[in-house]
């Protein structure tokens, strides 16, 4: 312990037993060490204000109040990257994923860097209803009050137009991303109200902001009804102790991503060139998206890893700065 925070415990030990008159204990011994009776005052003015600096990071610290976190869709790409990096924050993570065995497994590796008893799985098909009340109620008998909600869990598309789209492929895509998204608010919401707390962040992916991209239509339509969904329920919700939020990753290179080249290599090798110059791997964002969520106390806020500026900043450099982020 510093000598600076063993003076401010005396101050505030004063405090306690002395009430009003602390000041006057406090000026008194400052009075015999200075001469000048205004810079007495103003080193006492000082270290008040820093007592009261100390004390609100102690009490009001975002990692202490948001301890339990539940991301949907978390076995993988992302979602596993948060969860990772929330871990790194001392914080407990519930993993989910579709089946038990995609659980299981990250739970071995997120086991094998972090410390067991603070992480918990459960299985969630996110489109079913009964599954994501199962996953809150297994999450809240683990670990009490859950800090954090992130809806996570998403489906991608390859690179196709509307018409040719498969059938089952479309619902899932929609169901997944938009309903499995309404399932986690229905689910989330009366929860953090019943605790008197609570955050919840939906994801946004391409589409969000509304443009189109030629071939990812279903995915893009999806992400925008994800947008205009947050954006409804951070009003619906100003007047009470919750916040709703948004995480905007950027491109970031996952399955979502690659999968849509799996039988276009030719394509695949013009793409890289791009991603290279705007994308970046899970484990670059996640451990800074995973930072600002914790510190944020701001209903509304978009959590936006690849902002225009930074974008643009990339474009710039690119002829002078070479990026591969798949070596």
């Amino acid at each position: 312990m510093s000598f600076l925070h063993l003076f401010l415990g005396l101050i505030s030990s004063l405090r306690v037993l002395c009430g009003t008159e602390y000041s006057i204990i406090i000026l008194r011994f400052c009075q015999g060490m200075l001469v000048d009776r205004l810079i007495c005052v103003s080193i006492f003015l000082c270290v008040d204000c820093l007592l009261c600096v100390y004390l609100g990071n102690i009490l009001f610290n975002p990692r202490e109040t948001m301890k339990v976190i539940v991301i949907t869709g978390s076995t993988r790409g992302i979602g596993y990257g948060l969860a990772d990096s929330f871990l790194d924050h001392d914080c407990a993570v519930i993993v989910s994923g579709r089946t038990q065995e995609s659980v299981d497994a990250a739970m071995t590796r997120l086991g094998a860097r972090h410390d067991r008893e603070r992480i918990h799985g459960w299985p969630c098909d996110v489109c079913d209803y009964g599954q994501v009340q199962a996953l809150w109620d297994a999450a809240q008998a683990r670990f009490g009050s859950i800090g954090i909600w992130i809806n996570n869990a998403g489906v991608g598309q390859s690179q196709t137009r509307i018409w040719e789209q498969v059938p089952d492929d479309a619902r899932i895509i929609i169901a997944t991303n938009v309903i499995g998204t309404v399932n986690g608010i229905m689910v989330a919401i009366p929860g953090m109200l019943q605790q008197g707390s609570g955050a919840l962040y939906n994801m946004f992916g391409a589409g969000s902001d509304g443009f189109r991209i030629p071939g990812l239509a279903l995915y893009s339509t999806s992400k925008r009804a994800v947008s205009y969904l947050t954006k409804a329920l951070v009003r619906e919700v100003r007047d009470l102790p919750l916040i709703v939020g948004a995480i905007s990753p950027g491109m970031v290179i996952t399955d979502l991503i690659t999968n849509q080249y799996t039988d276009r290599p030719q394509d695949w090798e013009r793409a890289k060139r791009i991603f290279n110059l705007i994308a970046d791997r899970v484990e670059t964002v996640t451990p800074w998206l995973a930072e600002r969520i914790l510190h944020n106390r701001k209903n509304g806020a978009t959590i936006s890893w690849l902002t225009p500026t930074r974008a643009l900043g990339r474009f710039l450099l690119s002829p002078f700065r070479k990026r591969d982020i798949f070596s």
